[in-house]
């Protein structure tokens, strides 16, 4: 199975991030027919950690490794992380592009979270990608069906967003099954 750590954000900062979405131009693509690919609202999150594919008799590994990196996370700090989203800009070229919006806030406790996911992981291990943690939240895939002024032109409005506070509260380990429509199954969770 292919797994993924996350924190998702609540509905008012995933509303709040849609309805300035759909005033960007990809947004206007979208509206108008083109295939741009934005992000499900239901689907949006921050990966903290991707194992990728995860034998299913080592699923209980995985739950034990992420409840005790939860666990340090909790006796090591005296707050939950208060985040928001805002800024954002593009990864890729042509056909492989991705807009995203960037994490403002308590990023650095989310980043100690992500290490101490990724220790225990590490210690048990499990795989996972270890590409450094940059916490974005992707928000459409526009591939090379946009010109380059149109994406410069969004990723410019996205610097200047910020959206609502919210509190990171829960750790989420999630099952992605991939195809023509994506959809993601939460396995569990634990609190932070």
């Amino acid at each position: 199975m292919r797994l993924f750590v996350a924190v998702g954000p609540p509905v008012e900062a995933v509303n709040h991030l849609g309805a300035r979405v759909a005033r960007l131009r990809v947004g206007s693509a979208a509206a108008a027919g083109v295939d741009v690919r934005l992000a499900d609202p239901a689907h949006l999150h921050l990966t903290l950690a991707f194992l990728g594919e995860v034998e299913a008799a080592r699923l209980v590994e995985v739950e034990s490794a992420l409840g005790l990196a939860t666990e340090w996370f909790r006796d090591g700090r005296g707050a939950v992380p208060r985040l928001s989203l805002g800024g954002g800009g593009r990864f890729g070229r042509d056909r492989s592009t991705v807009l995203w919006v960037d994490l403002r806030g308590d990023a650095e406790a989310l980043g100690h979270l992500a290490r101490l996911i990724r220790s225990r992981l590490r210690e048990a291990r499990l795989p996972y990608d270890d590409k450094p943690f940059r916490p974005h939240l992707t928000i459409a895939r526009p591939g090379g069906r946009m010109t380059q002024a149109d994406l410069d032109a969004d990723v410019t409005t996205l610097d200047a967003y910020r959206g609502p506070d919210w509190s990171a509260t829960e750790l989420l380990l999630v099952r992605s099954h991939l195809g023509p429509r994506p959809r993601y199954e939460r396995l569990a969770a634990w609190p932070l």
